[in-house]
């Protein structure tokens, strides 16, 4: 029953209690009134305070009818605000996680019934999070109140919107299956509308989309599972393709992405374990001096040697570890394994170590390296520490501070594929860097690009100028060592020296060399692949 009707009714049977009181007890009313009129007792006192007290009764009655009324309807109030609360986003007034699932099955029940189809679109803000963290969360907030509005201007009538959290937000609407091409141009229009530039305060903030599609004409309408999840499933997939392509743009779900999907959440799982079970090991590529053709040291590359797949490529791995936040656990676990194995080098011998730019942002990892040192008992004059040059565009001044740091301590820095970044001659002016090393893209094919010869040329002199040895990386075939050797004295390292081996290979062979320290260190005592330092 509505409330209101319920209301009606309530203040029906009070009116009637008055006309009842009143055609009852007329009589008492008159005596009573005129009592009170000529200041004489009425003629029937009982009567009289019977009256009085229906009427304080039926006063009373109304006053806690209306509070009933004033209760009610507060606790209805809570309870929508309550619902509305718990179906939808509290900044944005979208749909949120919890109730899309449920809207998006109705949609698709509705749309099979006319015949149409359903399209699922999976929108993440690229970016967002940086202008978050430079502008504060009240702007980011605005930001996504901008995009919401934006998203909806473009989207069809009956459509659905959530956000899903963060900047994540869900879509869809239904379309007549012989006019899918209006799918890319809804999709395009909300790709144009997000990029134009959001004004907040003076400020103008630049955010792009990236989308994914799924459509309920590729799926299975007779399963036993539940439509919705599943597109959203599918478009989710395809988003993070549209991510990794390059971001601003939208990609479809392809039935290959489940797999792709599979095999990556493999990885994660694998490498979550593989850290803590010293499947993560050190491989070493020989660094040689070109001029004197002299084994000078090795770099440190990180291969994984996985229980299913056998040893897959750090060119797999590395990218899923930064992503999922264990770079810095898996890095170190491999420094730490390198540094006791090179401890068992000739000390002429250095070890050079690759850093993610992602633990250049750590404030305490010189801290954490020099404990590795210590802890291997590894003179710092033999580490190499290389930062690659892409770092120094964006995070100059902690590179600054942690090169200041790791050269205090007498560990050498060393700029990794040097011509693939952006970096100037002041930052290399003012940064004390001890080397710079060339990538490979400009070595390996120095015999056959005449534009390779020049830039190599080029930072030949330049490092003559400011005083600093250059490694040459992608040394492959013996062309190739000839042409670089017309530009100056290099370090070098590539394939023409060897392949990259494990410690146990690169302990037989530098014993033949006799470049061992003595007492000569038992394999059984160094790191990974050896029992005892896998178990540490």
């Amino acid at each position: 029953m509505a409330k209101a009707d319920k209301d009606l009714i309530g203040l029906g049977i009070v009116v009637a209690m008055i006309i009842v009181i009143i055609a009852n007890g007329s009589s008492v009313i008159a005596d009573f009134v005129s009592s009170l009129i000529s200041d004489d007792n009425p003629r029937d006192k009982v009567l009289s305070a019977a009256l009085l007290l229906n009427v304080a009764l039926l006063l009373f009655g109304w006053r806690r009818y209306m509070d009933l009324v004033n209760e009610v309807a507060q606790r209805r109030h809570a309870e929508e605000a309550a619902r509305t609360i718990a179906q939808t986003d509290p900044l944005t007034g979208c749909l949120n996680r919890r109730t899309i699932d449920n809207a998006l099955q109705s949609m698709i029940t509705a749309a099979q019934s006319t015949g149409h189809e359903v399209v699922a679109m999976m929108i993440d803000l690229d970016h967002f999070k940086r202008s978050n963290d430079v502008y504060g969360h009240q702007t980011g907030d605005a930001v996504l109140l901008e995009a919401t509005r934006r998203i909806r201007s473009v989207l069809p009538d009956r459509s659905i919107i959530a956000r899903l959290g963060g900047d994540e937000f869900a879509c869809a609407a239904m379309y007549d299956p012989d006019h899918v091409e209006a799918i890319d141009r809804l999709v395009l229009r909300i790709n144009e509308q997000v990029a134009r530039p959001i004004i907040i305060d003076s400020l103008a903030i630049a955010v792009t989309a990236s989308v994914g599609l799924a459509t309920t004409n590729c799926l299975d309408k007779n399963a036993s599972v539940n439509l919705a999840t599943t597109l959203l499933h599918h478009a989710d997939l395809a988003m993070y393709q549209a991510k990794k392509a390059g971001r601003n743009g939208y990609r479809w779900f392809d039935a290959s992405l489940e797999a792709e999907l599979r095999y990556r959440h493999e990885l994660e799982c694998g490498i979550r374990k593989g850290i803590p079970a010293g499947e993560f090991v050190p491989f070493y590529e020989k660094q040689i001096d070109l001029d004197s053709g002299a084994l000078i040291g090795f770099e440190m590359l990180a291969r994984w040697r996985n229980p299913r797949r056998g040893l897959i490529s750090p060119d797999i791995f590395i990218p899923i570890a930064e992503e999922i936040g264990l770079i810095s656990d898996l890095s170190e676990s491999l420094i730490r394994q390198a540094l006791i194995d090179a401890a068992a080098w000739d000390p002429r011998l250095t070890l050079s170590v690759n850093i993610s730019p992602i633990q250049l942002r750590d404030p305490w990892f010189a801290q954490r390296l020099l404990k590795l040192l210590h802890e291997a008992n590894f003179p710092p004059h033999r580490l190499d520490i290389e930062i690659t040059e892409s770092c120094l565009h964006e995070n100059i001044g902690v590179v600054r501070t942690l090169i200041t740091s790791l050269r205090n301590q007498g560990i050498r820095i060393s700029l990794d594929d040097f011509g693939t970044g952006y970096s100037s001659f002041a930052q290399l002016r003012t940064l004390p860097f001890d080397q710079i090393k060339i990538d490979r893209y400009f070595v390996s094919n120095l015999d056959s690009n005449k534009d390779s010869a020049t830039i190599i040329e080029a930072i030949s002199s330049l490092g003559k100028g400011l005083g600093l040895p250059i490694t040459a990386e992608g040394i492959e075939t013996s062309e190739v060592l000839a042409e670089l050797r017309k530009y100056g004295s290099f370090k070098g390292q590539g394939y023409l020296y060897g392949q990259p081996s494990d410690a146990q290979s690169v302990h037989a062979m530098l014993a033949n060399q006799d470049l061992l320290r003595e007492p000569s260190i038992d394999p059984a005592t160094s790191a990974y692949p050896f029992p005892q330092a896998a178990a540490a």
